[in-house]
């Protein structure tokens, strides 16, 4: 695995930063109609106008982890809500994660995100990414993350080859400190030849205020094929509980596929 350290200067402009309320907002059968510290009404929600069915169950990775439906809910403004949380009845932690029921191929994927995803707990991992396995082939990932090792980088980008080959995982990092705010963008373009990699301070759909880009080219990469489910999750490393006791959320304002031309 080849691992960069990047540091880079940031540049912030203030944008909206305020969470919606926490009611759900009806949007048809598939829809859970829950509040936290309830039982999901159904194992899918609607969010930026894709189907996305909530993981739930105990011992599952990454971890294990205890995953929880009511973790993962869409507001009455149509923002996706992630947590962990604690229960106290059963002293576990409680992940949040979603999958989409359609596979998208080749494209670009934007993902704005609010919630101060730069400072999470050590022990904490927030990923917006693709995979279809098998493990360690077939995905593509933004992970906020330290790996349970505070002088780590917080952002890793990374690329796993196609199935069937012999290529190996690609992944490029970066130290990066929100300021001003907890909004910020971040896009991935995944064609035959390549994937780049943009984050943004701030809520863009262009590349105003980057703060990172990097660009995964052979040989070095080797480019996934395969259409794949699009996944968002919250989760505890290794199942180790958040270091400083706490709950977590982080609130995924939207989400954006635009397929390749």
């Amino acid at each position: 695995m080849n691992r960069f350290l990047l540091l880079l200067p940031l540049i912030w402009t203030c944008k909206s930063d305020v969470v919606q309320p926490r009611t759900q907002k009806s949007e048809g059968p598939v829809v859970s109609v829950s509040t936290p510290g309830q039982t999901a009404a159904s194992a899918t929600i609607k969010f930026s106008g894709y189907t996305w069915t909530v993981k739930s169950g105990a011992g599952m990775g990454p971890g294990p982890n205890t995953w929880a439906e009511q973790n993962a809910w869409v507001d009455a403004g149509g923002l996706l809500h992630l947590k962990v949380s604690y229960n106290s009845a059963t002293s576990k932690w409680l992940c949040a994660g979603i999958t989409s029921t359609e596979n998208f191929g080749y494209g670009t994927y934007q993902w704005q995100v609010q919630g101060p995803v730069s400072t999470l707990d050590k022990n904490i991992v927030a990923g917006l990414f693709h995979y279809s396995g098998p493990d360690g082939y077939n995905e593509l990932d933004v992970e906020f993350a330290r790996w349970g090792d505070s002088a780590k980088p917080n952002v890793n980008y990374s690329v796993y080859p196609a199935a069937g080959t012999t290529g190996k995982q690609q992944r490029i990092t970066t130290e990066w400190a929100q300021s001003g705010g907890t909004a910020s963008t971040h896009r991935y373009i995944w064609t035959e030849n390549s994937v780049v990699v943009k984050s943004m301070n701030g809520f863009y759909n262009d590349d105003t205020n980057l703060f990172f880009t990097h660009t995964f080219v052979p040989p070095l990469s080797v480019i996934p094929t395969a259409k794949m489910p699009v996944k968002m999750n919250l989760w505890c490393f290794r199942g180790l509980a958040p270091s400083d006791g706490k709950e977590v959320e982080i609130v995924i304002r939207s989400f954006k596929f635009t397929p390749a031309s």
